[in-house]
C-alpha cells in the first residue's frame, strides 16, 4: 500500500528538485556570507583568507552617529505604513461593498489597483516629476490655492509623510481586493434578518460586515508585524537624496550605502544580520498569533 502510494506521488515530487534546487542555491547558499560580519573583509583574502574581529563590527556600526536615526526612521516609517495599508483598505473595502451599479464599482476597483503593478523605479520617476516645487502639477495646485510651494520630497519634514501617503497609493488597491474578497465571507441571511428588524446599512456594517471581515483583518494585521523594520528600500531609494536622510534614511538603504558605496562589506553585513534576526523573531511571533488569534497555520 505504501510502496503504491510513494510510485503515484513520486512524479510530484521530482517536480519539486528544480525549486529545491533553486531555493538552495540562491536561498541558503548565500547564508554562509555572514560570516563576513565577524570579519574584517578584505575582497582580495575573501572569507576564507580575512582576519576574524569578532563582534567589532556591530560595536563600530552601534556608535555611528548616524545608526539610532536610521533605527528610528525605519520604525516610524514601516509602523505608519502597516497602519494606514490596514485602515484605508478596510474603509474602502466597506465602500465599494455599498455600490450597487457593478460597473462604476469595477471600475473603481480597477482604478485604485492599478498602481499596484507598477514598480517603484517607474513611479519614482512619476513623483519627481509631479512633486517637483518648480513645475510640479501638485505645487502648481498648490500656488493657485494661495500657498507657497512644497518640496516634499527634498524637505526632511514632509518627506517621510510623501513616502508613507505615495506607498499608501500604491498598495491600498490590493489590499482592498483581499478584503472585499473578505466581505463575501458573511451570510447573506444574516442581512435579510437585519433588514426585517429595522436594521439600516451602517447597522449592518458594524454588526454584520465587519464582524465577517475580523479573521482576516486580524491575520493580516498580525503577520504584518514582521515588517516592523522592512520600511520599503525600492522606494525609499527611488525617491530619496542626501537633504532627506535624516528623516527617510532607513537600515536597506543604510546597508547599500555601507556596503556598495564605502565598500565596508563586513560593516553592512553586520547591519543586516541584526536587521534579519530582529524580522525572524518579528515574524515568528506575528506567525505565533495569527495561529492562536485567526487559527492561520502554514503546515
Amino acid at each position: 500500500m505504501l510502496s503504491h502510494r510513494w510510485k503515484r506521488l513520486l512524479p510530484l515530487h521530482l517536480m519539486l528538485l528544480p525549486a529545491l534546487s533553486l531555493l538552495l542555491i540562491y536561498g541558503y547558499g548565500p547564508i554562509t556570507g555572514i560570516v563576513i560580519a565577524f570579519q574584517k573583509f578584505m575582497p582580495a583574502k575573501g572569507m576564507f583568507g580575512s582576519p576574524f574581529v569578532g563582534l567589532d563590527n556591530f560595536k563600530y556600526v552601534w556608535n555611528l552617529p548616524d545608526t539610532k536615526q536610521v533605527l528610528m526612521n525605519t520604525v516610524v516609517i514601516a509602523f505608519f505604513k502597516i497602519v494606514l495599508n490596514l485602515l484605508v483598505p478596510i474603509v474602502l473595502a466597506l465602500l465599494l461593498n455599498e455600490i450597487r451599479l457593478k460597473l462604476f464599482k469595477r471600475t473603481v476597483q480597477t482604478i485604485i489597483y492599478l498602481p499596484y503593478f507598477l514598480s517603484w523605479v517607474l513611479l519614482g520617476g512619476i513623483l519627481i516629476d509631479i512633486l517637483s516645487p518648480s513645475q510640479g502639477i501638485v505645487n502648481d495646485i498648490i500656488r493657485a490655492l494661495g500657498f507657497k510651494p512644497v518640496f516634499f520630497l527634498g524637505d526632511p519634514g514632509w518627506f517621510r509623510f510623501t513616502v508613507v501617503f505615495t506607498d499608501l497609493w500604491k498598495e491600498a488597491g490590493f489590499n482592498t481586493i483581499v478584503f472585499l474578497a473578505a466581505v463575501t465571507n458573511a451570510n447573506p441571511s444574516l442581512y435579510e434578518a437585519a433588514v426585517i428588524d429595522g436594521a439600516n446599512r451602517w447597522k449592518q456594517t458594524l454588526s454584520i460586515t465587519l464582524p465577517s471581515m475580523l479573521p482576516v483583518i486580524i491575520l493580516l494585521a498580525t503577520l504584518s508585524l514582521g515588517n516592523v523594520l522592512n520600511a520599503g528600500f525600492d522606494q525609499i531609494f527611488n525617491l530619496y537624496s542626501p537633504q532627506v536622510y535624516s528623516s527617510g534614511d532607513i537600515l536597506d538603504t543604510f546597508i547599500y550605502r555601507i556596503g556598495l558605496i564605502d565598500t565596508q562589506y563586513g560593516v553592512a553585513t553586520a547591519v543586516g544580520l541584526f536587521k534579519s534576526v530582529i524580522s525572524c523573531v518579528f515574524i515568528s511571533v506575528s506567525y505565533m498569533l495569527a495561529y492562536r488569534l485567526a487559527g492561520y497555520r502554514i503546515f
